[in-house]
């Protein structure tokens, strides 16, 4: 299979959403007759009519642009590329705003509820898609992530040949990330630093702690009381996925409507009322293409309930 960064894709990108891709493999069984058997088999939960009409559209096409009819016969060993589509997707009735731009970086102050990039039943609603589509610019590309629930700074590389440079100062922890959130009162002497081995739990998206080596690290401090809440300062020294929650779950002080812990709850559709308390407030690095100082910091505050 061809590595993915020699093949471009022949469809432009379309309202923000670049083309996906998917590799068709030799037809060993002879399992398929058309490009269309293939793509019912493949894509199981969408309904065929619908990839039919999209094949009918000149939405679906080979390496070379050419489309694919739904007569089309099936070849193998190459590539198909499409859009990908979410029928009835929600609007998301908040908006990101944008603190920074040059040209190698855009720094973003994202609302709750925003995906950073698309996923479930989200795809033009994503951070992402918005920015390339705002920008007309396809190389936009997350540097690191933020989770759906937690607002707050988010950086962007706008420049394919760049996007390690930023990375490595992720992966080599030469970000200052600076947190906040609210959650109940501790009997702690702070600041405290929790440190844990981290790993996948069940499902899938929900991490757990266990015996082990700590590869998980956060300092907390108490910044603030009201009634039997607090105000909470975190500052994360590794990135472990959903390191802040766990550890302050951890802790007996779980962030205000964490909707995965301490206990997994409903998915609440639509309803945006009780935002996840937590805030990504800022972000310091030495910018490793122009070697300035960068410290950027969140214009959202989180408040107590009244």
């Amino acid at each position: 299979m061809p590595k993915k960064e020699k093949l471009k894709s022949p469809l432009p990108m379309r309202e923000g959403v670049s083309a996906s891709r998917v590799w068709l493999p030799k037809d060993t069984h002879n399992q398929w007759q058309t490009v269309l058997d293939f793509l019912i088999e493949r894509f199981q939960f969408i309904d065929k009519q619908i990839l039919r009409e999209r094949m009918l559209r000149n939405d679906i096409v080979d390496q070379a642009g050419t489309p694919f009819q739904p007569d089309t016969t099936y070849q193998g060993e190459t590539f198909l590329f499409y859009y990908r589509e979410i029928p009835d997707e929600p609007a998301i009735p908040f908006k990101e705003k944008i603190l920074f731009k040059d040209e190698h970086i855009i720094v973003v102050d994202k609302p709750h509820f925003i995906p950073v990039t698309p996923t479930g039943r989200f795809l033009k609603e994503s951070l992402l898609v918005r920015l390339k589509d705002h920008y007309q610019l396809e190389d936009i590309s997350p540097i690191h992530r933020l989770d759906r629930e937690t607002a707050g700074i988010v950086l962007f590389s706008c420049k394919r040949e760049a996007r390690g440079a930023y990375q490595n100062l992720f992966q080599n922890r030469q970000v200052q990330k600076v947190y906040q959130a609210i959650a109940p009162i501790a009997d702690y002497s702070f600041p405290v630093t929790h440190k844990s081995h981290m790993v996948k739990g069940e499902p899938f998206f929900i991490m757990k702690e266990e015996a082990g080596t700590a590869n998980s690290e956060t300092e907390i401090n108490l910044l603030e009381k009201q009634a039997n809440l607090g105000l909470y300062q975190l500052k994360p020294l590794t990135g472990k996925q959903h390191q802040l929650r766990v550890h302050m779950m951890s802790l007996g002080i779980p962030i205000l409507n964490d909707p995965f812990y301490p206990d997994l709850l409903p998915d609440k559709g639509n309803d945006y009322s009780t935002p996840l308390q937590l805030l990504a407030q800022s972000l310091t690095f030495i910018d490793p293409i122009t070697g300035e100082e960068r410290s950027f910091q969140s214009e959202r505050a989180l408040t107590f309930p009244v």
